[in-house]
């Protein structure tokens, strides 16, 4: 029979595959951005200030050099967990109620990380407390463009998407938060228009786990937007987060997906595990992130 190794293992292949794809499906930033491997340590990413110029060359002529501008930050892994405590019948040999165990830490797991990442990219926020991130890390909410809300989300999205373009770059998505969301996808055409009644946005679904679409841009739905845990009362008006979320974001998982099995002393504050005869199961992932404030509008209420 399968026994738990006492120090930690890593998830089984399936289940790990099944909690990166939930964290994919409930975060707005894994909805739209893709993820890319890290490894753990700081990272320098190289960055393009001036994207350089092709130059056509005529037969035998000369090739000139062309203008482009390189720079480089560095970005610090930022480790999230999950700890979960059961009681000791954990340990019983029964291959069957361990992989139970697993699929039970692997749901609790799917539900936290998602919200995890989109708070640290997004606003560099600790999820547990609601206080900001230490050393001041890159995040979306820190956007150079804001829009002001107030009280027609089909025009100050437009506004935002037009604001964007201005510097010459392009949007790729748009995420909203549930409120602003449902007020974009119920406006309808006014008296006398003549698609009156209909609405406006029909294609922005208010389903968190599905995307939709916004004049042609990618559209994901989520509380994180104007995240409810934030100390910070300026983080609770963000409505909307327009931006390129491929080139202005780069994000990944820089540490594989262990579990740690915790058999002494109090690792989360609930009392000692051999008094109240427990152990604590811990998942812990290491993100990596990277944001650029100019690739990204803010609609945020006054």
């Amino acid at each position: 029979m399968a026994v738990i190794d006492s120090t930690g293992l890593v998830l089984p292949r399936d289940l790990a595959d099944g909690m990166i794809r939930k964290t994919q499906d409930g975060s707005v930033v894994a909805q739209l951005s893709t993820s890319e491997p890290f490894r753990f340590g700081d990272t320098d990413i190289v960055t393009v200030n001036q994207v350089p110029k092709a130059e056509f060359v005529g037969e035998g002529a000369d090739k000139g050099s062309t203008n482009e501008t390189f720079g480089y930050v560095t970005a610090r892994p930022r480790k999230a967990q999950t700890t979960l405590r059961f009681n000791e019948e954990v340990q019983w040999r029964d291959q069957d109620y361990q992989l139970g165990v697993l699929n039970e830490l692997a749901t609790a797991a799917a539900e936290s990380m998602p919200r995890a990442l989109d708070l640290g990219v997004l606003h560099a926020i600790n999820p547990l407390s609601g206080a900001a991130l230490s050393g001041t890390p890159d995040k979306v909410a820190g956007a150079v463009n804001v829009i002001t809300a107030a009280g027609d989300p089909e025009a100050e999205v437009e506004a935002a998407i037009a604001l964007h373009l201005a510097p010459g770059g392009f949007p790729t998505g748009v995420a909203l938060s549930p409120d602003y969301a449902f007020a974009y996808a119920t406006q309808r055409y006014p008296a006398g228009h003549a698609r009156q009644g209909e609405l406006i946005n029909p294609g922005l679904p208010l389903n968190p786990r599905e995307i939709g679409a916004i004049r042609g841009l990618g559209a994901a739905v989520s509380d994180t937007v104007a995240a409810p845990e934030a100390t910070d009362a300026a983080a609770k008006k963000i409505k909307a987060i327009v931006g390129n979320w491929s080139r202005g974001l780069r994000w990944g998982v820089a540490r594989t997906l262990p579990i740690e099995i915790i058999r002494f002393g109090d690792p989360d504050g609930q009392g000692d595990l051999k008094r109240k005869n427990q152990i604590a199961l811990r998942l812990e992932t290491a993100w990596v992130w990277y944001v650029d404030p100019t690739k990204f509008t803010l609609v945020k209420a006054a």
